[in-house]
């Protein structure tokens, strides 16, 4: 096969978006897609100042397929997520936990030479995923991680009759609202601004609670689940006593702290932390079914896929101003 040069997109010790170019080869179990649309995370913030291609929520058209290559045709939309590949031999692999494979290649520590903020990328086949037809691109990058992440959490944990919270009304937020509503849940929702409300009962919200200046909360009945998505880790005096005994709280929270919890009640009431991260291939394959089925679609707001806009995109995160997802698009 032969290889490719084309345009990435790289942070820099100063945060400046910088226009780099990649030479790839194109494999045998390689695909070569054009990116057409580019979902922005918290994740990518991160790296910012690092001398690496950016973005890894990534949605494309493929453009031309290696030689071992039978499941993606030229032409058909594909996206790709947080993980690139994986040994797929190992009791992880086979268990469909590849995501945390030993031998697993992820975003930020493999492949810092490609990224989503590109106008291409070469990737592995077994590790892209078919768009479905009545999923729209622009909605479907969101989902190849928060959206995916989420649903991980969700997918075979929670029944039809339990009652979910979520806390936080953000990028992942409002996705786990939706997720979780059209799963048949009770959604009880978390803010700390009582100006979402009205917004959270129309993404699903069975319930909400405005959290601002609380000491404590009374909801009724208690929860079996509890989502947190907020940028820090909530007071978790003012969420344990909302769990039910045997309940379970996954913080998606991405924090370096240490976890810091009332130990009594959480010892007491036998409640569960339960990490989640991307998911692996099966989950994420379902995530996208599952919103095509039930459109589920993220709030989004679109930049251009250039310097400019990645960095606009970038700083209105940073400020908070993204409303709830920022979508690159190819120009």
């Amino acid at each position: 096969m032969t290889g490719i040069d084309f345009t990435v997109f790289k942070g820099s010790s100063s945060g400046k978006i910088v226009r780099a170019t990649t030479h790839k080869e194109i494999g045998p179990d390689d695909v070569l897609v054009k990116v057409t649309h580019a979902g922005l995370c918290g994740t990518d913030a991160h790296y910012r100042t690092m001398d690496m291609a950016l973005g890894h929520e990534g949605v494309g058209v493929v453009e031309q397929i290696g030689s071992n290559v039978t499941t993606f045709k030229v032409g058909e939309r594909a996206g790709w997520g947080y993980q690139h590949d994986a040994c797929l031999h190992c009791d992880l692999c086979y268990s469909g936990n590849e995501i945390h494979c030993p031998d697993r290649e992820l975003y930020a520590s493999h492949n810092l030479d490609q990224g989503a903020f590109a106008t291409h990328g070469v990737w592995k086949a077994n590790f892209l995923f078919h768009i479905p037809d009545s999923l729209d691109s622009a909605a479907a990058a969101p989902l190849m991680c928060a959206g995916g992440t989420v649903f991980n959490a969700l997918l075979n944990r929670v029944k039809c009759t339990d009652r979910v919270g979520v806390v936080g009304i953000g990028g992942l937020g409002h996705l786990a609202i939706q997720y979780a509503a059209k799963m048949g849940c009770e959604v009880i929702v978390f803010s700390g601004s009582e100006n979402k409300r009205e917004e959270a009962k129309k993404l699903g919200a069975t319930e909400f609670y405005s959290t601002k200046g609380a000491q404590s909360l009374s909801i009724g009945l208690p929860l079996q689940h509890l989502i947190v998505t907020t940028s820090a880790q909530p007071d978790w005096n003012l969420f344990l006593p909302l769990i039910e005994p045997l309940g379970t709280i996954y913080p998606m929270s991405v924090s370096f702290e240490d976890l810091k919890v009332p130990y009594m009640p959480f010892l007491a009431n036998s409640i569960k932390f339960q990490a989640v991260v991307c998911p692996s291939r099966g989950i994420q394959n379902k995530t996208l079914r599952f919103a095509a089925v039930h459109n589920i679609k993220p709030v989004m707001q679109e930049f251009p896929l250039n310097e400019a806009g990645i960095e606009e995109a970038l700083d209105r995160l940073d400020k908070g101003e993204v409303r709830y997802r920022a979508v690159l698009i190819a120009q």
